[in-house]
């Protein structure tokens, strides 16, 4: 499934992998279709790193990339292990443990 960057895709994206220089493609030359599976498996040198990375964000970011995953638009349960716990971490305390629940609840990691 494939599906275009939308500015606050590529916003966050960046906020995320300045390092990236706002290209959104992979290796291998083809858009990304997720925000946060790259970051976790390509870009981020360790789940601290994607830790830190989180932190950029805000949390109208944060509850963005919620939405996305709630509408299958955004891949969580692919992150790595520690970054999946991370996200929620941030869910829950940027956000709101209610999101938290209402995200794990839409992924099945209840």
């Amino acid at each position: 499934m494939s599906r275009e960057f939308s500015q606050m895709d590529k916003q966050i994206f960046d906020k995320l992998a300045p390092e990236a220089g706002g290209s959104t493609m992979s290796g291998m030359g083809h858009n990304y279709p997720f925000i946060l599976r790259p970051i976790s498996h390509r870009i981020a040198q360790s789940a601290e790193d994607f830790r830190n990375r989180l932190e950029r964000l805000d949390a109208t970011e944060l509850d963005y990339l919620v939405g996305l995953a709630m509408e299958d638009k955004e891949d969580i349960r692919s992150l790595e292990d520690e970054d999946v716990e991370s996200f929620m971490e941030f869910v829950r305390e940027r956000i709101s443990p209610e999101r938290e629940k209402e995200l794990k609840a839409k992924l099945g990691l209840v």
